[in-house]
């Protein structure tokens, strides 16, 4: 198909413009976009909730002719419906002024009083491309809604919320469901704004896909659709030898971190997986997990040593590593020997003085997991700029692919394309699951993955195990749920590209 390379994509406010426009050019006159994006939230609302009174909040631009259409829509379903405009009809332009005349209802003031007996909102006041903040009786109404735990449906993207950071300027509704159009935004994966949203609906409104040709968007949401059909299952005639030999350096203290890590390479199919550890904790690394092969390799020399041998291919450092000199020493071994790595945690903060040093190093596929702290030690905090954007930044700084964690993971290239994950729960929240990710992603790259596909599918499978164990997770628990994980890709893998 010629635009699975856009397959999962998300458009920028900024892009989801040029669609609008391209689909117009193309012939799709803009009152049609508007009625069929009206008609697309009219049934979303319809396919969830009976008819009720119901308060639709209209803004003075094409989001409020939205709203129009859909009071007018569910009115002759037979819904009792309120409408309220902020700013004067006559103010209102093109599609938006034509959709007003069609209304044949009245056109309420915006205030209070539009809330009096409502049992539903629809949102329609600002949509994703809103860059000031919401104030004055919109910022009522808005609080207003919240405060009475009144149900709400937004357009596009709560009002407030920013369309390509998803940061919550001034105030936003919390949603119970949001209707957007032809792709989703940033906003809708990223966090605050996507627990704002509720449920996502995202519907074709007749924007033909080929417009993404065009418009060539470098951001995806994070799904097995953009990186199954490279996931490296194992041969009928395969053998361990050929599903590569991850290392991983293992730390004198927290020697947890690297048996979680290790035993999650070996989860994810990695052939052979060995700890490097000091003489002080090997007794350690041997005594437990038996399938773990562990060798002395204490400082970067005799680390380099090790790493000689080509079928050793990829290297994890960072999980109870240690900060300082030894762990850089390691790193700078792995990347000299042009081994895959991953960088995670005390392999990342090692070199917050002097970055430049690590990324003039990365020549070879490498994958950094930096926690927010972690990425301002490494990358410099920039006040402002969205976690899109930092992450891209620093894909591009490093070399390396950057995948940037938290509930809303987000994973770039160095060639500027993106992915955002959005599995995963908030149990994650516990010691050791960075860890296992990490595990998880080495142990792809050892099997011969590409780096961006090594790093989106382990977030994926990461938060899917954490999302089918529920709470109560620890990160041995995540280890035990990669089979499950794996068997429910390897079953729908007729669903995958």
């Amino acid at each position: 198909m010629v635009f699975s390379v856009f397959s999962n994509a998300i458009l920028s406010v900024d892009e989801m413009y040029r669609a609008d426009a391209a689909a117009i050019a193309a012939g799709t006159p803009g009152l049609a976009l508007m009625e069929n994006a009206g008609s697309a939230i009219t049934d979303a609302i319809t396919d969830r909730w009976t008819p009720r009174p119901t308060a639709i909040l209209c803004g003075p631009g094409n989001n409020g002719g939205d709203g129009f259409v859909v009071a007018r829509l569910l009115t002759d379903r037979g819904w009792p419906v309120r409408l309220a405009l902020l700013g004067d009809v006559s103010n209102l332009k093109g599609d938006a002024a034509a959709n007003a005349e069609r209304w044949s209802g009245d056109i309420l003031p915006l205030n209070m009083d539009i809330l009096s007996g409502a049992e539903l909102v629809v949102d329609a006041l600002f949509g994703a491309g809103l860059a000031r903040a919401v104030d004055g009786v919109a910022a009522d109404i808005i609080n207003a809604v919240n405060a009475q735990w009144l149900p709400c449906v937004a357009v596009d993207t709560p009002s407030g919320i920013h369309g390509d950071s998803g940061q919550v300027l001034g105030t936003a509704p919390h949603a119970e469901l949001t209707v957007t159009f032809f792709r989703p935004k940033p906003a809708h994966l990223l966090m605050p704004g996507r627990s704002m949203c509720g449920d996502l609906v995202v519907a074709d409104i007749g924007i033909p896909d080929a417009v993404l040709e065009e418009i060539g968007p470098l951001t995806q949401f994070n799904g097995p659709e953009i990186w199954a059909g490279r996931f490296p299952w194992p041969a009928a005639d395969g053998h361990k030898y050929g599903r590569g030999h991850a290392v991983i350096a293992g730390g004198d203290t927290m020697t947890g971190a690297a048996r979680l890590a290790a035993t999650a390479a070996r989860r994810m199919g990695a052939g052979l997986v060995t700890i490097a550890s000091s003489s002080a904790a090997f007794a350690i690394y041997a005594g437990s997990d038996p399938g773990n092969l562990v060798t002395e390799a204490a400082n970067g020399e005799a680390f380099s040593a090790f790493l000689h041998d080509p079928r050793r291919n990829a290297v994890l450092i960072g999980p109870g590593a240690g900060i300082g000199e030894q762990t850089r020493a390691k790193v700078l071994a792995a990347l000299s020997a042009e081994k895959a790595c991953v960088l995670d945690a005390d392999a990342l903060t090692s070199f917050a003085g002097e970055p430049e040093t690590l990324f003039a190093a990365i020549n070879q596929p490498c994958v950094l997991t930096p926690h927010e702290g972690e990425f301002q030690r490494l990358f410099g905090a920039s006040d402002g700029e969205d976690k899109v954007s930092r992450a891209r930044r620093a894909a591009q700084a490093s070399g390396a692919v950057v995948l940037l964690k938290g509930a809303d993971t987000v994973i770039a290239a160095p060639n500027g394309r993106v992915a955002i994950n959005d599995t995963g729960t908030p149990f994650l929240a516990t010691a050791g699951s960075g860890d296992v990710l990490a595990g998880m992603i080495v142990g792809l790259l050892a099997q011969g993955m590409d780096a961006i596909d090594a790093a989106r599918a382990g977030a994926w499978l990461h938060g899917m195990a954490a999302e089918e164990f529920g709470p109560g997770l620890i990160a041995e628990d995540l280890v035990d749920m990669i089979p499950d994980v794996l068997a429910e890709l390897l079953d729908n893998g007729a669903e995958w590209p």
